[in-house]
This record gives structure tokens, C-alpha cells and sequence, in this order.
């Protein structure tokens, strides 16, 4: 079989994409799995070798030739790996088993004059170095590649906010001429609510949990060895050195319960943006925000003059896409059949296909919100076209002069009719009200009309 590139790749995420998804391969990819799986078997082996009770001894020349089997892996030993589990290598048949097939990479590049073979996953089911290594990636997948894609759109909503924190704009409320807003303080509700849930998904990566409690979560091979070790003080000493939380109760798998919790904080993180990247594309749909034209794109086949949302509605699709992954593995992970059941294994290799589509979701917006500019003459000329919404400021202000019927005569003005700002006048000439009322009702613009709309932009750490 021939070489298979991007435009021979089964899934978009390796082919079309594959230029977005590349910084997740170093976590999420079949080669990053079986280095992460490595890297636990070298580090439980060195960590037997730590124990006053177990005759195994290795030394700091022999600690650094074994770390260097995960900290150098390259492609030539993932093919190795992968030999071992499909095809056979050496000595070895065809385990038909991927962390047996780890298991016997270690064995056979061991250091010369260590000969502790019997050693490697001593004790273990294979459920230990999985749920361990799976972390091991996950976390540093959402921490070093998702979250600071995610702080750059964060930062750019925030400058655009504050950048254009005065700039009055018709809102709509049911898709309803609605009271004035400004751009900038509509940018400031996105930042805030993303900056919210990238809170959650901060706690949800701390919470990351590992277990190594054998076959049936009682750590009964590692007792019947050695009963005089306290196992359960050195599991939760192993897993705290890898960076994760202890789980003390598990069957033979760790109940996932930290993942789904992940997964419903980037879901979390996703809603917010598909949000944003619906307010966006109407926004441009209205003549609100301009795009600027990138020189040779096409924006359609057949109408040269268009320059369309594609990237507002590419980051939809993806975020929709990962959104229902997530919560497909949200659902899924946290369940098992009795003490075990295979089913999740194949489901947990498609957590990387749910951080991929939300990583093109967050690129292709930020890429969006470059190159959108607000129309402030459009923006302009539509509130001076809708008048009648300072009708909420004139049946306030007269409530609070005491008129009972405010609300009702200002609605027999305004609903449903088309009125101008002459005709509020002439409603205010009639009122009985003192003069600086008047003036007060008067001096009322559309443009005007927005509350203290920017200072509120301030709330933005």
C-alpha cells in the first residue's frame, strides 16, 4: 500500500484539516497513546525499584536509559509496537493485545545489565496503565493546545470591547427592534461568559483522577506479593507524581467520571462560542460588521461580489460536531458492565476526535473575528430609523412622574405604526409635565438610548 497523505485520509480531521489538528497529534494520536503507555510501565518499573521490600534494584545510569525509551520514541519504535500487537516481532507472536505488545517493547530494551523482565506491569491489569496514560494526554492536550487557542479568542473579544465599548447599536430582543446596546458591551458578555467556563474547564483538568488498584480495584496481586506494602499509600503516591488525583474505589477501571466531567466543561465552552458565532453571522447578514476581503479568495461560484461568513459557519459545524462527541463520551465513559467490559476502549479513542473539531471550531473563529469591522454608519442609520424604542425611556420616565397611563399611551403611539421622532414631540407637548420633564423626554435619541452600556465593558478583568 502506497504512503496515504491528507487527500487519501478517511477523516477530515487528518485531510482537509489535518494543517488545524497537527498540535493535537502529540496527545491524541495511536502513536502518543503508546508512548504514554511506555512512559507508565518505565515509571511504575522505577518505582517498584524504590521499595525497601522488592529485591529489584536499578540505578540513576539505568533510571535515564529507561526514561529515554518513552522521552526518545520515535516513529521506527511505534512500528515496533505496532508489529509486536498485529503482526509479531522477534521472538514474539502477534499478542493481539496493545499493551502486552508495550509490555514486551520494554522487556526487550531493557539496559544490558538489568535483568528484570518479570518486573514490568508487575501486578497491573492493563486498565491501570490505560486510565493513566489516557490522562496523561488529555490534560496536556486541553492545557498546552485548546485553552491558549481559547484565551486568543477570549483577548480578541476583549479588545473589541473595549475598542468599541460606546459604539450604539440596535439591539433585538425576539428579533425585534429592542432598547440600544453597543457593540462593545455585546462583546464584553461573550468574553465574560467564555472566561466563566474556561473556569470550569481549568477545575475539571485539576480534577483528572488515576487508579492503580488491579484487576478488580482491590490491589490483590500487589498484596498477595508483598502484604507487608502498604499498595493503596503507593498508588496514590504514583499517581499524584504523574500529576493526577487519586482514585481510592474503582472496579478495574477507573469510573471516568473525571472525563465526562471534562467533556461537559468543553461543551460548556463550545455552547458559548456556537452562540457567538450565530450572533456574528447575523450581525454580518445585517451590514453590522464588514468582512475584509482576503485578495484571491472566492467567496461564491457564481457571485463574484460575495464575501460570505465561511468561517462563523465552519467554527457552527465543528463546535456542533465536537459538542455532540462530547456528550456522546460524556455519557459513555462512565459506564461498565459489572467490574469490566471492553466497550469504552474503542469509544476512548475518539476523545481526540472531539478535541480536533473543537480546535477547527476555535481557530476558525478567531480567523473570523479578525477580519470582521463594525459598520458604524449602518448601525447608525438603523437606529435613527427605529424611534420607537426610546418608547420604553418616555413610558418610564412618565411612571416616574406618576402618569398611570403611560404605558398604554405610549403604546397607542407606537405599536404597530411607523412614527418619527416628531410624533414623540408632539405627545410630549401634550403631557402635563413641568418644563425640565419635557426637555428631559426631548432630548431622548435612539443613539443615545443605551443605558450605561460602556461602563459596564469595565467588568471585564
Amino acid at each position: 500500500m502506497s504512503n496515504r497523505g491528507p487527500l487519501s485520509a478517511v477523516s477530515p480531521l487528518d485531510g482537509r484539516y489535518a494543517r488545524y489538528t497537527e498540535p493535537l497529534t502529540e496527545y491524541a494520536s495511536e502513536r502518543a497513546l503508546v508512548r504514554a503507555r511506555i512512559e507508565i510501565e518505565v515509571e511504575y518499573l522505577l518505582a517498584l525499584a524504590d521499595l525497601e521490600e522488592t529485591p529489584l534494584s536499578i540505578g540513576a545510569p539505568q533510571s535515564e536509559q529507561l526514561r529515554d525509551l518513552y522521552r526518545e520514541f520515535d516513529d521506527e519504535d511505534a512500528s515496533i509496537v505496532k508489529q509486536l500487537e498485529t503482526e509479531g516481532y522477534g521472538e514474539y507472536s502477534a499478542t493481539n493485545h496493545d499493551v502486552k505488545a508495550v509490555e514486551y517493547f520494554v522487556r526487550d530494551n531493557l539496559p544490558a545489565e538489568l535483568d528484570c523482565g518479570e518486573w514490568i506491569h508487575f501486578g497491573l491489569t492493563s486498565e491501570d496503565v490505560n486510565n493513566l496514560a489516557y490522562r496523561r494526554l488529555l490534560g496536556p492536550a486541553v492545557r498546552e493546545v485548546l485553552i491558549p487557542s481559547l484565551h486568543e479568542v477570549r483577548d480578541t473579544l476583549t479588545a473589541m470591547a473595549r475598542e468599541h465599548r460606546a459604539l450604539p447599536m440596535l439591539a433585538r430582543t425576539h428579533g425585534q427592534p429592542a432598547t440600544p446596546t453597543t457593540f462593545g458591551k455585546e462583546m464584553a458578555v461573550y468574553a465574560s461568559r467564555l472566561a466563566r467556563q474556561l473556569g470550569r474547564v481549568d477545575s475539571a483538568v485539576s480534577g483528572l483522577s488515576g487508579k492503580l488498584a488491579g484487576a478488580s480495584g482491590t490491589y490483590a496481586a500487589h498484596y498477595a506479593a508483598y502484604p507487608e506494602v502498604d499498595w493503596e499509600a503507593f498508588a496514590e503516591s504514583f499517581v499524584a507524581d504523574l500529576g493526577l488525583q487519586h482514585e481510592p474505589l474503582t472496579t478495574q477501571v477507573n469510573p471516568s467520571d473525571d472525563v465526562a466531567t471534562l467533556c461537559d466543561a468543553l461543551r460548556g465552552v463550545n455552547n458559548v462560542l456556537l452562540d457567538l458565532d450565530l450572533d456574528v453571522w447575523l450581525y454580518v447578514s445585517d451590514r453590522y460588521l464588514g468582512q475584509e476581503a482576503t485578495a484571491g479568495e472566492t467567496g461564491s461560484s457564481t457571485m463574484p461580489h460575495k464575501g460570505n461568513p465561511i468561517d462563523f459557519e465552519n467554527s457552527e459545524g465543528n463546535l456542533s460536531k465536537a459538542n455532540a462527541n462530547l456528550v456522546f463520551l460524556g455519557n459513555y465513559v462512565t459506564k461498565s458492565r459489572l467490574q469490566r467490559d471492553l466497550s469504552d476502549s474503542t469509544v476512548k479513542r475518539n476523545i481526540g476526535s472531539a478535541l480536533a473539531h473543537s480546535l477547527i471550531g476555535y481557530e476558525k473563529l478567531s480567523t473570523g473575528l479578525s477580519k470582521v469591522v463594525p459598520n458604524e454608519t449602518v448601525m447608525r442609520d438603523d437606529l435613527e430609523a427605529t424611534p420607537e424604542i426610546i418608547g420604553e425611556a418616555v413610558q418610564t420616565i412618565l411612571r416616574r412622574e406618576g402618569h398611570e397611563d403611560a404605558y398604554e399611551r405610549v403604546k397607542k403611539l407606537t405599536r404597530g405604526e411607523q412614527v418619527t421622532l416628531e410624533d414623540f414631540h408632539d405627545l410630549f407637548e401634550d403631557l402635563d409635565v413641568p418644563g425640565d420633564v419635557r426637555e428631559e423626554l426631548e432630548a431622548l435619541t435612539p443613539t443615545d438610548y443605551v443605558g450605561i452600556a460602556d461602563e459596564l465593558v469595565d467588568n471585564l478583568e
